[in-house]
């Protein structure tokens, strides 16, 4: 069960979005359940003067990105640095024990945000990370509706359990 925080967060996330010219982006997920999240920092003085997110994932994932960006909002960066997942799922008064791995992430994400901040201050150069295009299923021979974990077939354009059309990447538009 979800707590009414959790809720809240999934179903009127804040901070969502791209800071285009943000001084530090982090990018994490987790093959396993398929959340993916991004986190954007723009920083002044050294404090997260603003910070958006991207998230492709579960309610628990966009839940965990709108709680840690609004946690680390108006942060110094070594203040930010402190924030750990026990800090977000807290702060969402609780996650089901199988979605604790979405505030490692929300956490995770943050840091990794931070350190690309770090380095493009100390001038070190990041290299962009190789895509494929392919779909992958490093979760096994089944596939997972992005919306609910529920299991749909490979080429599923609608989710039964949710009730959610399917949005495929780089898809013709149905007519």
């Amino acid at each position: 069960m979800y707590s009414k925080t959790v809720m809240d967060h999934f179903r009127n996330p804040r901070n969502v979005g791209v800071i285009e010219d943000a001084n530090g982006v982090g990018e994490v997920g987790n093959p396993l359940c398929g959340d993916m999240m991004t986190i954007y920092l723009k920083i002044n003085n050294e404090h997260i003067e603003d910070i958006k997110f991207q998230t492709f994932g579960c309610g628990s994932a966009i839940a965990v990105s709108s709680m840690i960006t609004e946690i680390a909002k108006g942060k110094s960066i070594e203040e930010a640095k402190a924030i750990t997942n026990k800090d977000v799922a807290e702060a969402l008064d609780g996650l089901p024990k199988n979605k604790l791995h979405c505030s490692n992430l929300g956490a995770d994400a943050l840091q990794a945000a931070i350190k690309d901040y770090e380095d493009r201050k100390a001038g070190k150069l990041k290299k962009e990370p190789v895509r494929k295009d392919a779909h992958e299923h490093s979760h096994g021979d089944k596939c997972y509706c992005p919306y609910c974990d529920a299991e749909i077939t490979d080429d599923a354009e609608f989710c039964e359990s949710c009730k959610t059309e399917i949005q495929i990447e780089n898809s013709v538009p149905r007519t």
